[in-house]
C-alpha cells in the first residue's frame, strides 16, 4: 500500500509520499523549548544542569485565597517577538507558548516549511486543558458586562486544537494533523502519533505540546485531583521521590520537537540529528470516574512494551526519566514499574521536573527533549528538587549531574484519568 500523493515527480522525490514501512524509526532534528527555566535550549539546558529551582509565587493574579499558592511561570516571554501579531488577539497564550516552541524548532532543524510540498509536513501536539487565559478573560467580561462584551475569537482560541491549528495556518502546513489529549502523558502520544504519520508517509512532523494552567479557573481546576502541593516555600513544594513528597506544583511553557523521516532528513541535510524515535507503548488503568489502580503494574506493562517495540533489553538503558509525580503513593506506583522492569539493576533515575512543576501535555515533550539533551552531551541531568530520597523505593536516584554516556533512554509519563505511556529514544551512530 501506498500513501496518496499529486501525480507529479516533484512531490514524491521530496520524500513525502513513499510506501508505507513499518520499520522506520524517525529522528529528532530539531529542538524548541519555552520554559519555567528558560527560552531556547540552551538557556533551559544550562539551568537544568545547574540545578536551579524556577518555582516561585504565582504572580499572574492574586492566589492568596487559594489552597495552592506557588508554580512554574515563564519569565520575560515577549509574545510579540515570537508570534506575529496578527496572531495575537485570536489566540491564548498557550498557543503563543506553542508558537514560539515551533518556531525556535524550526530554526534549530533549519527546516523551512515553503521549502517543500505543503502536504510534506504536519503538525501533531498534545494537550491538557485549551486557552485558559483567555477564556477566564472572557467569562469574566461575560459576567460583568454582558455578551456583547465577549471577543468573537473566544470560540476557537480555547479550543484543545488551537495551537495546532494555529501553528498549521501560520506556516501553511497541511499534512494529516491532529491533537492528542491524555493529560501529561500528552507528550509523548504527540510522538508516538507523529510516528505513526511518518510511517503512512509524510516527512516531517512536527510533535511536542504547550500549556498554561496559571489562572484562578486554572488553578481550581488542579486543586480538584487533591494531589496538589500546599506549600509555601518553593523547596518544600514538588519534591519527586522525597520522603517530603507532598504533591505537585504546577508549571507552564511549551516544546516542540521536529520529527522526520531519516532519509527525508539525510536528503535534505538536516544539521543535526538529536536521536532517533525508538519504541513506543501506552496503556490505561483506569478503574473508574476518578479511580485508576492502586499498583503499578500497567505502567510496567507500557515500559515492556516501549522496550520490546525498541527491540532494546532493559540492561542497554542507560537512564529512566521518570514521571515523577511528586505524590507519596503515586511515585511508590512508579518506582514499583521501575524495580519490575530492571530487576535487580540499579538503572539511573532522573525527574529534572521538580525544578518547573509539572507542565501536562507539556512536560513530556519537554521530558523527550531533555532526554535527548542528555544523549547530545552525554550528562545525566538531576532529579529536580530533591533532598532525601524515600529509601523505600529502592530506586537508584540522580541526585547531582553525572556524566554519561547516555545512549538509550526510556521515558515515563502519566495523566490523570489512568493514562500510562513510554518512550524510548536513542542516539544514532556507532557507540
Amino acid at each position: 500500500m501506498t500513501a496518496l500523493a499529486p501525480s507529479t515527480g516533484t512531490a514524491e522525490a521530496r520524500g513525502w509520499a513513499r510506501p508505507v514501512s513499518g520499520a522506520v524509526r524517525p529522528v529528532v532534528t530539531g529542538l524548541g523549548i519555552v520554559a519555567p527555566s528558560g527560552i531556547g535550549v540552551e538557556e533551559y539546558w544550562a539551568s537544568t544542569l545547574r540545578g536551579q529551582l524556577r518555582i516561585a509565587p504565582i504572580s499572574r493574579f492574586d492566589a492568596s485565597r487559594y489552597d495552592a499558592r506557588l508554580a512554574g511561570e515563564v519569565g520575560g516571554f515577549e509574545p510579540e517577538a515570537h508570534v506575529d501579531k496578527r496572531y495575537l488577539v485570536q489566540t491564548d497564550r498557550w498557543t503563543w507558548f506553542g508558537m514560539a516552541a515551533s518556531r525556535l524548532a524550526l530554526a534549530d532543524a533549519a527546516y523551512d516549511p515553503s521549502a517543500h510540498e505543503p502536504y510534506a509536513t504536519a503538525v501533531v501536539f498534545g494537550s491538557g486543558s485549551g486557552g485558559n487565559d483567555f477564556g477566564q478573560r472572557e467569562l469574566e467580561r461575560l459576567w460583568t458586562r454582558g455578551r456583547t462584551a465577549v471577543s468573537v475569537y473566544q470560540s476557537i482560541a480555547w479550543f484543545y486544537a488551537a495551537t495546532t491549528g494555529q501553528t498549521s495556518i501560520r506556516h501553511g502546513l497541511k499534512g494529516p494533523s491532529g491533537v492528542v489529549v491524555s493529560d501529561g502523558a500528552g507528550g509523548l502520544d504527540s510522538l508516538a502519533q507523529a510516528r505513526r504519520v511518518i510511517r503512512r508517509g509524510t516527512s516531517t512532523v512536527l510533535a511536542g505540546g504547550a500549556e498554561s494552567g496559571l489562572t484562578p479557573y486554572a488553578l481550581t481546576c488542579h486543586l480538584s485531583s487533591g494531589r496538589v502541593s500546599t506549600a509555601t516555600a518553593p523547596a518544600d513544594g514538588y519534591k519527586p521521590f522525597d520522603v517530603r513528597a507532598n504533591g505537585y506544583l504546577p508549571g507552564e511553557g511549551g516544546a516542540t520537537l521536529i520529527v522526520e523521516d531519516p532519509a527525508a532528513a539525510a536528503a535534505r541535510g538536516a544539521p543535526r540529528l538529536y536521536g532517533e524515535i525508538a519504541g513506543y507503548a501506552a496503556t490505561q488503568d483506569a478503574l473508574g470516574h476518578g479511580r485508576t489502580a492502586t499498583d503499578g503494574r500497567w505502567l510496567a506493562v507500557a515500559m515492556r512494551r516501549a522496550l520490546a517495540d525498541a527491540d532494546v533489553a532493559p540492561d542497554e538503558v542507560d537512564v529512566v526519566f521518570a514521571d515523577g509525580a511528586g505524590s507519596s503513593d503515586l511515585d511508590t506506583q512508579e518506582a514499583a514499574a521501575i524495580r519490575a522492569v530492571f530487576g535487580a539493576r540499579p538503572v539511573p533515575v532522573t525527574a529534572p521536573q521538580g525544578l518547573v512543576g509539572r507542565l501536562c501535555a507539556a512536560g513530556s515533550a519537554l521530558s523527550v527533549a531533555t532526554a535527548l539533551l542528555s544523549i547530545r552531551d552525554s550528562v545525566l541531568p538531576a532529579v529536580g528538587n530533591l533532598d532525601t530520597p524515600d529509601p523505600a523505593h529502592g530506586l537508584n536516584l540522580v541526585r547531582e549531574v553525572r556524566p554519561g554516556p547516555v545512549r538509550t533512554v526510556l521515558v515515563n509519563a502519566r495523566g490523570y484519568g489512568g493514562f500510562n505511556s513510554s518512550l524510548v529514544v536513542r542516539a544514532l551512530g556507532p557507540a
